[in-house]
């Protein structure tokens, strides 16, 4: 597999709908197809479904309310970050056995090399929440 010799970069917006759920997994999965990375799709877009998920759930607040996905491949990892207007945090809960959500953020944390947060753009609302994956591929 032959690694970029500059990042590879996608951005684009979506509404902040559950509507946008299928758009953000075909535009994943068709740019990891392109950058040569189609061992990770399985895994990137059911991470990147539940954060869209969680920012749908949790951050949608109204119909003008928008998530940004940028997408990043440097030369050995994937990083995936989605942005939303909501300044709370996410975090990790232990759902009981018959509960039917409150796994998402370990379904992120079990199909990937690790995930976090960080602070919104300057001048914008919110917050990034974000993973990544290593490529694989050999320096």
């Amino acid at each position: 597999m032959i690694s970029p010799s500059r990042p590879r970069l996608l951005q684009v917006a979506l509404p902040a709908h559950p509507s946008g759920a299928a758009r953000i997994r075909r535009t994943v999965a068709g740019h990891l197809t392109r950058w040569q990375l189609s061992h990770l799709v399985d895994d990137a877009v059911l991470a990147t479904d539940e954060l869209f998920a969680n920012a749908v759930s949790h951050a949608g607040t109204g119909p003008a309310d928008s998530i940004a996905l940028v997408m990043e491949h440097t030369e050995h990892e994937l990083r995936v970050t989605l942005s939303d207007p909501s300044p709370l945090l996410p975090r990790p809960r232990t759902p009981g056995t018959s509960a039917e959500s409150g796994r998402g953020l370990s379904i992120v944390a079990a199909l990937t090399d690790g995930w976090g947060t960080a602070p919104p753009d300057p001048g914008t609302p919110g917050k990034k929440v974000w993973f990544s994956m290593s490529t694989g591929e050999k320096p």
